[in-house]
């Protein structure tokens, strides 16, 4: 069975590690996220999740946690994180969908999502599975793309773009790339079941020019300097949130299932090298050290 609606963006077998990342003059985009990351989230704790964490480029920033999951859409992707963090226990690699968390209900104490929810069309179901695997009180830093930036304020007064960026509603420039207005991501995040408690602006300087003209340090930092202005306002193309997980969810023990079954639920189990469900509802695979719930094994 196959769990892709609402519809995603799968990178398998995409170059974007060496195509955006390695060697393409972004120094300055990743020096800040580290940042921002650094001054959101707690530095220790048991157990986070790390969804949409591509090749791994951000994961080793988790090292004060106990185990580190790692989800990505892409076994390839996943792959790329592998060779980068390597094989030990302390990392568990998940190929799924975040509409569709294999992840048992509070078992997460953190969480951290950067640069993927600006691929979602259905934000408020995105966030309802991550409030559902964090235990109260935990913690989740989270990245979007903002529409209300200063580039998109001046295109549009110059009448070079023909969306808003006051509109409240996001924006779809190119299919299933979506930026958002911040007031609507804070209400999408209070009704998801999160009390957001600092906002980041980041990446006012993220003109090619100036990166070319400009000592990366020097941006990033006038960047550090800038970024506590999205506790008021954010103007900037990049934000990055602590959300605290409230409510009164369960919260699983050290030694609690990590999975449950996407179909009903329930616990699994692993037998060989699959993922079984205990009520007989589905089993998955698991391959070359990844937990594989793309697709669900047929008999």
């Amino acid at each position: 069975m196959s769990h892709v609606s609402p519809p995603v963006i799968d990178y398998e077998g995409s170059p974007y590690r060496t195509e955006f990342w390695e060697g393409r003059g972004r120094d300055y985009e990743d020096l800040t996220e580290r940042i921002a990351l650094r001054h959101l989230l707690p530095p220790h704790g048991w157990r986070i999740a790390h969804l949409g964490a591509g090749f791994g480029r951000m994961t080793n920033e988790l090292g004060g946690y106990e185990q580190v999951i790692v989800l990505d859409y892409s076994r390839t992707m996943l792959q790329d994180a592998q060779a980068r963090l390597g094989t030990s226990d302390r990392y568990i690699y998940v190929a799924a969908d975040i509409y569709h968390l294999p992840l048992a209900d509070g078992s997460c104490d953190a969480v951290l999502m950067e640069r993927v929810i600006h691929h979602m069309a259905d934000v408020p179901a995105a966030l309802a599975q991550i409030r559902s695997i964090l235990s109260p009180g935990a913690p989740f830093v989270l990245e979007y793309a903002s529409k209300r930036n200063l580039k998109a304020i001046l295109r549009y007064w110059l009448r070079r773009q023909n969306w808003n960026p006051f509109d409240h509603e996001p924006v779809e420039f190119v299919k299933l790339n979506f930026d958002f207005h911040p007031e609507y991501m804070a209400d999408c995040l209070r009704q998801a079941g999160f009390i957001t408690r600092r906002r980041l602006a980041l990446s006012y300087f993220r003109l090619g020019l100036l990166k070319r003209i400009v000592p990366v340090s020097v941006l990033v930092a006038l960047d550090r300097l800038l970024q506590p202005t999205g506790g008021a306002a954010p103007f900037s193309p990049s934000v990055f949130t602590l959300n605290i997980a409230a409510g009164d969810t369960p919260a699983a023990g050290v030694d609690s299932a990590i999975f449950k079954c996407l179909n009903c639920g329930g616990t699994l189990h692993r037998g060989g090298d699959e993922m079984i469900c205990a009520r007989g509802d589905g089993r998955w695979r698991i391959h070359n050290g990844i937990y594989d719930f793309k697709e669900q094994v047929r008999d």
